[in-house]
């Protein structure tokens, strides 16, 4: 008799600390020990998203580059938007989306430009011929101690990249969506239990959890699911970024129940069930994958 496949959660991945380390902007994941896993020796695609058109933003590194791997497995052409210098890490994702036998398309932009959400979309819609999936989940995340050493400019820039370039492209992509489409978001456990040196961050990521439910609302009358996924400590580039207090990092994801930070791999599931008709009675959710914080809206 055939034995289960268990595998104790608090040991799959990376126990204990995380030796001290930081990077430059922008942080890339081959310069992280360890690097992170997102599936690119583990995913196996089923065909849930055949022939989907996606935009992924924050799609080089972390969890949006876990999220663009399993969804070209799963039969979907992506496009990457990623931060310019992020190149690197971009193309590594392409080259994962071509060897899937899906379509690749690579999107430089900065988000704080207000031309960006425009033209990524009229892009992704020109070479893909269509669009019906967004995935939102580019970020900003730099680390404070105080309100007094905040800067405005960050927490607007924080904010303009954060939540308002999702009103943008929504904004954008709605005329091309059709009934069927998908949209996820990626908000954050911060939003429902905010660190204070993440003052900025945190807030964004509470609007994002109301925008989800209010576009949910919207778009139920066209056919359009709406939800979002909600990371604890999630080991991505997005740490070392000045993501978090150098002192704090060796520590990071330990408090969780399961001990150990979580990898981008581990959420890439979520986003391709909430993308795929396995989802069609699923709209206005927020799903954590937080290691087992619980969250609440």
């Amino acid at each position: 008799m055939n034995e289960p496949n268990l595998i104790d959660p608090r040991k799959m991945y990376h126990e204990g600390q995380f030796k001290k380390q930081d990077q430059d902007t922008p942080a890339l994941q081959d310069d992280m020990a360890p690097k992170p896993d997102c599936g690119e020796e583990s995913y196996v695609g089923n065909k849930k998203l055949e022939n989907r058109r996606v935009l992924i933003t924050g799609g080089d590194s972390g969890i949006g580059r876990a999220a663009a791997i399993a969804f070209a497995r799963e039969g979907a052409d992506v496009a990457i938007h990623y931060f310019p210098g992020e190149e690197k890490d971009a193309k590594e994702v392409a080259d994962y989306i071509k060897k899937a036998g899906r379509k690749a398309l690579l999107l430089p932009y900065d988000l704080r430009e207000d031309h960006a959400p425009k033209e990524m979309v009229a892009k992704t819609v020109e070479a893909f011929g269509g669009l019906d999936t967004l995935v939102l989940n580019a970020a900003q995340q730099i680390t404070r101690e105080s309100i007094e050493e905040l800067p405005v400019k960050q927490v607007e820039d924080t904010f303009k990249v954060n939540i308002v370039s999702m009103f943008a492209i929504v904004q954008a992509a709605l005329p091309h969506l059709p009934a069927g489409s998908s949209i996820v978001t990626t908000t954050s456990v911060q939003a429902f239990n905010p660190s204070d040196q993440l003052m900025d961050y945190a807030s964004t990521k509470a609007a994002i959890a109301n925008f989800t439910v209010s576009l949910a609302s919207q778009l139920a009358k066209k056919g359009i699911r709406v939800n979002g996924v909600a990371p604890g400590p999630i080991w991505t580039p997005l740490q070392l970024d000045h993501g978090q207090p150098k002192e704090a990092l060796p520590e990071f994801g330990q408090n969780a129940l399961l001990e150990r930070a979580g990898q981008p791999a581990e959420l890439a599931p979520v986003y391709v069930f909430l993308a795929s008709n396995d989802a069609s009675y699923v709209t206005s959710q927020i799903y954590g994958v937080t290691g087992g914080e619980p969250i609440n809206l």
